[in-house]
């Protein structure tokens, strides 16, 4: 990649979990990243990507560099900010990217509530730049198949077809502790671990039609939705308990399923290099913005929000097997 069209980035969140990927992203692009910001300070992982990187822990020193390149006063201007920070400091971070005049790639959950959103879009028009989402299991080359295959209705079950979601995966007490384990930092369970899924499955079938909750707990939800195409059934925990017995003998401290029409669909690879793929599409006039993202963040803030019912016909069956034990 020539000077000319080297992109420059900044981050925020850079000593987070799911940094290094972006870190990767930014580098296997052939762009660099000039400046980074985290309360914490352990980010030695900037030593293998771009160890030249200015970084901060005060976000007021980092918006004010940033302002300084924007303004041409040191080194380049940025392009793009990268925002790996906690789910509630999404939206902050967003606005900062765009009032420096650069385009914003921003983590799932884009923010915790929808009209947010609107807000953004007017932002978007004010600057003129773009705020792209992580959907990196849009890119997922097995996935995008799958919904080739599996998108069309079926005739029976009025025409749709039946999924069952399972997704566990066991925590540690630090969990509580840190700022994923308070829902209005971080949005709960839907959130921070089912958001993926719920928009992988409305990309696949369509719009929510109706919707229901089953169980809501710090540490699980459960639900039922109606889609456009499809009903699903889904189950979502951090607890280890939940974890099938062939799991724990395994020694794995995550089960991850999902059947259509009672078929497993397997797409346990081909994760390592979707940031990158998020990234080029990007960067070559692609990307998914903010219409892309309303839909699931609409509905986990309806699944926050609303009363727990339970209709035993549609229940998820890890739900039954534990309302049976009690």
């Amino acid at each position: 990649m020539t000077a000319d069209t080297k992109k420059y980035f900044a981050m925020t969140g850079v000593a987070g979990y799911v940094a290094p990927r972006h870190l990767q992203a930014i580098k296997e692009t052939g762009n660099e990243l000039v400046a980074a910001a985290d309360p914490q300070d352990s980010v030695g992982i900037l030593d293998r990507y771009f160890p030249e990187a200015a970084f901060f822990t005060e976000t007021e020193r980092f918006d004010r560099h940033l302002e300084k390149l924007h303004r041409g006063l040191e080194s380049h201007s940025v392009d793009y900010v990268a925002i790996c920070s906690p789910n509630y400091l999404h939206d902050a971070h967003i606005r900062m990217a765009l009032r420096v005049d650069a385009h914003a790639i921003c983590e799932k959950p884009l923010v915790l509530n929808p009209w947010n959103l609107d807000i953004l879009q007017e932002l978007e028009q004010e600057y003129g730049k773009r705020v792209f989402t992580l959907h990196q299991l849009r890119v997922h080359p097995a996935i995008k198949k799958l919904k080739e295959r599996f998108e069309a209705p079926t005739a029976s079950t009025r025409g749709k077809r039946h999924v069952d979601l399972t997704y566990i995966t066991s925590r540690g007490k630090w969990y509580n502790y840190s700022w994923k384990g308070d829902i209005t930092r971080s949005g709960g369970v839907s959130t921070n671990i089912g958001i993926h899924f719920f928009d992988m499955l409305m990309w696949f079938f369509g719009p929510v039609r109706h919707n229901e909750l089953h169980l809501t707990q710090p540490d699980k939800m459960s639900g039922f939705m109606e889609l456009e195409h499809a009903t699903v059934s889904w189950y979502l925990s951090l607890d280890r308990a939940d974890l099938p017995e062939q799991a724990v003998a395994d020694g794995k401290p995550t089960y991850r399923s999902i059947t259509i029409d009672g078929e497993e669909v397997e797409f346990s690879g081909g994760f390592t290099d979707l940031h990158t793929r998020v990234y080029q599409d990007v960067l070559s006039g692609g990307g998914f913005g903010i219409e892309d993202a309303r839909p699931a963040i609409t509905l986990v803030h309806q699944l926050r929000n609303m009363p727990v019912t339970e209709r035993p016909e549609v229940l998820h069956p890890i739900l039954v097997k534990n309302l049976q034990r009690g």
